[in-house]
């Protein structure tokens, strides 16, 4: 096509100013501190494979997901309407889902963080770049879209990075501060990959641009809304749950797998789900049976032999009695 024939269109990231941005980071910080609640729960749990789950829903759909989506109702271009096919875009939530809870479950379920660290945040990030441009490819306005090599190169690694360090905070990150610390970091660099993805995108029109299939951004707002409310409200009573128990239920399974240390009245210090640090041992009642009771020993016995013998009765004459 000659080059004059070809129209450079303008974008706007920001169609409705500040509300977008704001409202997609929110939902990143959120999904980030269900996820990495999700994970706390995880480790300590005999089963992990439902809390990796409900990690992987939290982070991959709320905190990525739903922020990507978030932000794309704020983008426009010049001049046309921008539709979603809807099969792809369902698909690209899927995947989201679906590569975090791999790279979750590599640094669970591999013992060596050295090793499943990288793989895992490498597998993640890789996956949730994926999940941008397959997002950005169900968008159709009727344009020919372009992505600028270096910027979409930045993205993937800045996606990589931040699942590395989503990954390490998922193993790390015991106390409830240190969760909100952590989900403020992960939210701003899920939210810079994104910007910077979108930022190498270039748009052109030409003489036989086609209009857009799909459905326009609002249709989707209704559905999107309910579902986003209803997983969230259900990972924050799931979460919610999980914390009020989790401290007597951490005792209980301490006393049942050292049994021998709940006879002796200690316990080991178990790490609070609200504090980086370990709280401090609580002392198991003893049975009555067990209770320490006092042994006679030879000075005891000595001590009380004598004292018999000063007293009536036991070896010494009565003052008053007659021989």
């Amino acid at each position: 096509m000659p080059l004059e024939n070809i129209a450079v269109l303008e974008l706007d990231h920001f169609n409705h100013g500040l509300l977008t941005p704001i409202l997609a980071y929110l939902m990143s910080f959120i999904g980030s501190v269900l996820g990495l609640r999700c994970a706390v729960h995880a480790r300590s749990s005999r089963w992990p494979g439902g809390w990796l789950v409900a990690a992987a829903v939290a982070l991959g759909g709320c905190g990525i997901w739903v922020m990507h989506f978030t932000a794309m109702l704020g983008f426009s271009i010049q001049g046309m309407t921008v539709r979603y096919d809807i099969p792809m875009t369902l698909l690209s939530a899927a995947i989201a889902i679906v590569v975090v809870w791999i790279g979750l479950s590599i640094v669970v379920r591999v013992r060596r963080e050295i090793v499943a660290l990288p793989v895992g945040g490498a597998v993640t990030g890789v996956g949730v770049a994926a999940m941008h441009y397959l997002g950005m490819s169900a968008m159709h306005a009727g344009a020919h879209v372009e992505y600028g090599f270096g910027l979409v190169t930045l993205s993937v690694v800045i996606a990589v990075v931040a699942a590395t360090a989503a990954l390490w905070f998922m193993l790390h990150v015991h106390g409830f501060g240190a969760t909100l610390g952590a989900a403020v970091i992960m939210g701003l660099a899920v939210c810079g990959m994104h910007y910077t993805g979108m930022a190498s995108m270039s748009a052109h029109r030409g003489d036989h641009a086609m209009g857009g299939s799909g459905v326009e951004p609002v249709e989707l707002l209704t559905p999107l809304i309910m579902t986003v409310t209803l997983v969230t409200m259900m990972l924050i009573v799931l979460v919610g749950l999980a914390e009020v128990d989790a401290p007597s239920r951490r005792e209980s399974e301490a006393l049942e797998k050292e049994p021998e240390l709940a006879d002796s009245g200690r316990s080991w210090p178990r790490l609070d789900p609200f504090s980086d640090a370990p709280r401090q041992p609580v002392r198991a009642p003893r049975p009555p049976q067990q209770q320490q009771q006092s042994v006679p020993t030879s000075v005891s016995l000595r001590a009380a032999s004598q004292a018999a013998d000063h007293q009536p009765g036991f070896g010494t004459p009565h003052p008053n009695r007659r021989p």
